[in-house]
């Protein structure tokens, strides 16, 4: 049905975010293909990158290309995104008038250790989100706090009620996604 590019906005060994991605990918209905887009190997975004040819750069525009949609799964770090996953949406909106992610649905799954549960680094991911002209799903928002409560030490979530929540955030995300195909 569509092809699906997962983001994960934390670029760490181990991360919560990655945890979390892993668990959703399977809440998908089948005929959603998944894919992780890596964006740990993209250097900085610089205009002056624009006239050469950057390997990394094709490559990560080329892949955001080919899907239908994307799932953004973030920390929060000083009350906003990981600069790692801005890098990444610099990267694909450039150069002017070459928007890779144009159009495309899009959803958030933010969270933090703390209570706040990602709160800032959904809403100033939407911020860019929406000047890219992507489709965020609005509601349900999705925050998790106390993330590192929520996994247990293989990165499975442990409460059914925060699978429920993610089942219905998903199933939220592909309505928006067949309505937009």
């Amino acid at each position: 049905m569509a092809k699906i590019g997962v983001v994960v906005g934390s670029i760490r060994k181990g991360s919560f975010s990655k945890s979390i991605a892993d668990n959703v990918v399977g809440l998908f209905p089948s005929g959603y293909e998944l894919e992780f887009i890596d964006i740990a190997n993209l250097p900085l975004y610089n205009q002056d990158y624009d006239e050469q040819d950057i390997p990394e750069y094709t490559t990560f525009r080329n892949k955001v290309k080919s899907m239908d949609a994307i799932l953004f799964v973030t920390p929060e770090h000083n009350r906003s995104i990981p600069a790692a996953l801005k890098n990444a949406l610099d990267v694909g909106s450039r150069p002017y008038g070459q928007n890779v992610w144009d159009g495309k649905p899009a959803a958030i799954i933010s969270h933090s250790p703390s209570n706040l549960s990602g709160f800032g680094a959904n809403h100033h991911l939407r911020q860019p989100l929406a000047f890219l002209n992507m489709q965020v799903l609005q509601q349900p928002e999705c925050y998790l706090a106390n993330v590192h409560e929520l996994l247990d030490d293989n990165g499975k979530i442990t409460r059914q009620d925060t699978v429920e929540f993610l089942q219905g955030f998903v199933d939220a995300f592909v309505q928006l996604i067949e309505k937009h195909q």
